[in-house]
């Protein structure tokens, strides 16, 4: 009787693991499951705007000097075009090319089904290495000042546009949330491959670092963020 007792002891520890081991696994398929819905979403929202922004914008490319990244970034890469060396005052054939571009990019952006996962507009200032003494006796701080001028300068420009001023309360007060100017003097350099030369270690490439950049920051980049942490615990 007592060896009976014994086996029935056993059977029962061992239905008690198995029931462990069912809910641990049920926990377990369940986080797979919301980490790859945060997943899908994150990249079919980029992936959607990308090829929006593609099909708008695709035979505008080259003839200003300006790349679509997979990053949701507008890259207006041609120097001489954007500002005077030194100077951020847009030349006039930069305000030629924000009156065709900047009404189109914000209609997209307004009117799209996606605009709910927009979070920011980040208007980027980029410079090359070069000191500015009568700026400021640091070329990093000299040139993040000029950057941030040149930035602010576009924005500057973009709500003294008649299409600015077509704008629905509503719309101008969106985009007003999404608007950010940001001088990044130097910090992201680029090299002769336009790749950033912290992570190249190839000499700056002072043509490509001054740049002027529309970024896109989704929600999906806060969700995902927010994966990272809750994964990296």
């Amino acid at each position: 009787m007592a060896k009976t007792n014994v086996w029935m002891s056993v059977s029962d520890l061992m239905t008690g693991l198995m029931i462990i081991f069912l809910f641990v696994a049920i926990a377990y398929i369940s986080r797979v499951q919301k980490n790859q819905s945060v997943l899908t979403d994150y990249v079919e929202t980029k992936n959607e705007l990308h090829n929006k922004l593609i099909k708008e914008f695709e035979g505008d490319t080259l003839k200003w000097q300006m790349t679509i990244g997979k990053d949701l970034t507008m890259k207006f890469k041609e120097p001489t075009v954007l500002f005077s060396t030194g100077s951020s005052e847009l030349t006039p054939r930069f305000k030629e090319i924000l009156d065709e571009f900047l009404p189109r990019y914000f209609n997209i952006l307004l009117n799209d089904s996606l605009r709910s996962n927009i979070q920011e507009i980040r208007i980027e200032g980029h410079t090359d290495d070069v000191p500015m003494p009568s700026k400021h006796s640091d070329p990093y701080i000299a040139n993040a000042m000029l950057s941030q001028e040149r930035a602010l300068a576009v924005v500057k420009y973009f709500r003294t546009m008649p299409q600015f001023k077509t704008y629905l309360k509503k719309q101008k007060q969106l985009l007003e949330y999404w608007f950010t100017a940001n001088g990044l003097s130097y910090g992201k350099a680029l090299d002769s491959e336009g790749d950033f030369i912290i992570r190249s270690g190839k000499p700056i490439d002072r043509a490509y670092s001054r740049r002027v950049e529309f970024r896109i920051v989704t929600s999906g980049d806060e969700i995902l963020e927010n994966f990272v942490k809750e994964n990296t615990k």
